[in-house]
């Protein structure tokens, strides 16, 4: 197990251009950590993938293994193990030539290397499938023979980029439940790539979530969600109301605001959030902790509902409040509540929380 750290590393294609794909990224990735590179297509967390496995080289920064300064590596030197989105396993080969084949490149013994395979396929559940043609084997089964190929070398660093991408939504459950069970096993430092925030959030000891080549913010699943830094962060993970609400009062780390109905209450921010009274704050409110309120309740947010969905779990409302549309996930909500019913919404202070814009 090695830390990895990357220190403003940047990468632009193309050079005439001030546009990076990614920015001044800073990041330390602990060992044995599994960290995920979250955000939307094009945000840069591939290239940055990329440039941890030696594929790309940096524009500028630095890359080090534990001491080992690797930015100028090859990749056949990091001692890496990648799983690439489409697998990129060899059709000719049966599975176990597939899981073999890293052992084969550096020489191992024939003994060693069987040795090796079979274990390997027994980590991932594919005992007895060593003779087996690749074509013979489910996405999900192929997937966890290209997770086996990356494990067999035992690889400082084990790097997935969206492995679970063309599996259907049952099986990339099942199967990210059986990556994080062998990452633990294993020990290995693990960087995974994903678009996927329930992905992220289920697998993650840490994510870094990015925008536009730049880290919007590093923490763990719980500080992402219920701690979002800014509004963007806010919004892509999970679902999040961002509303504008004027700032009556501040503290260290807390911030007063006043609602639509008039009322006001005390919100959470981070020290050194810079509001004070007469500013506008952005405060974000998850669906969930959103509920109805009495007829009679000071405190409430009121408006008229645009759309019910029932899901089960909770009722998913959108409600429109003078204009500005608040989600509400409301749990055993009255089977009467329509579209075009006045109602009034609690907000659970406890977990609300300022983002920068």
């Amino acid at each position: 197990m090695i830390d990895v750290r990357l220190t403003a590393v940047s990468k632009r294609f193309d050079k005439s251009s001030d546009a990076a794909a990614v920015d001044e990224v800073t990041v330390t990735i602990g060992a044995g950590e599994f960290f995920t590179l979250l955000g939307p297509s094009g945000c840069g967390k591939t290239t940055t993938l990329r440039m941890v496995a030696g594929f790309y080289f940096p524009t500028s920064g630095q890359i080090h293994f534990g001491d080992d300064d690797v930015t100028h590596w090859s990749p056949n030197k990091r001692d890496t193990g990648m799983v690439f989105q489409n697998y990129a396993l060899f059709p000719h080969m049966t599975v176990a030539q597939n899981v073999a084949y890293g052992l084969r490149v550096r020489r191992v013994s024939r003994t060693e290397r069987d040795r090796r395979v079979s274990e390997a396929l027994a980590q991932v559940h594919l005992s007895g499938y060593g003779a087996r043609r690749i074509d013979a084997l489910s996405g999900g089964q192929q997937q966890r023979v290209a997770l086996a190929r990356a494990l067999v070398i035992r690889p400082r660093t084990l790097l997935l980029d969206e492995p679970l991408s063309n599996l259907d939504a049952k099986l990339r459950e099942e199967t990210r439940t059986e990556i994080r069970r062998i990452q633990r096993e294993s020990g290995n430092t693990a960087i995974y790539v994903t678009h996927d925030q329930a992905e992220a959030m289920a697998m993650s000891d840490r994510i870094a979530v990015m925008q536009s080549g730049k880290v919007q913010q590093v923490g763990s699943p719980q500080e992402i969600y219920y701690r979002p830094t800014n509004a963007f962060v806010a919004r892509f993970i999970g679902r999040s109301n961002v509303l504008s609400l004027p700032v009556v009062g501040a503290g260290e780390n807390r911030v007063e605001v006043r609602l639509s109905s008039g009322a006001t209450i005390e919100v959470g921010a981070a020290t050194g959030h810079g509001l004070t009274e007469g500013d506008t704050a952005l405060v974000s409110a998850r669906p969930e902790h959103i509920t109805l309120a009495g007829g009679d309740e000071e405190s409430a947010l009121r408006g008229r509902v645009t759309h019910v969905e029932f899901t089960g779990m909770a009722t998913n409302l959108t409600v429109d409040c003078d204009g500005t549309e608040v989600m509400a996930a409301v749990i055993d909500a009255p089977a009467t509540i329509n579209v075009g019913d006045l109602v009034g919404l609690r907000l659970v202070r406890e977990r609300l929380w300022v983002v920068k814009p």
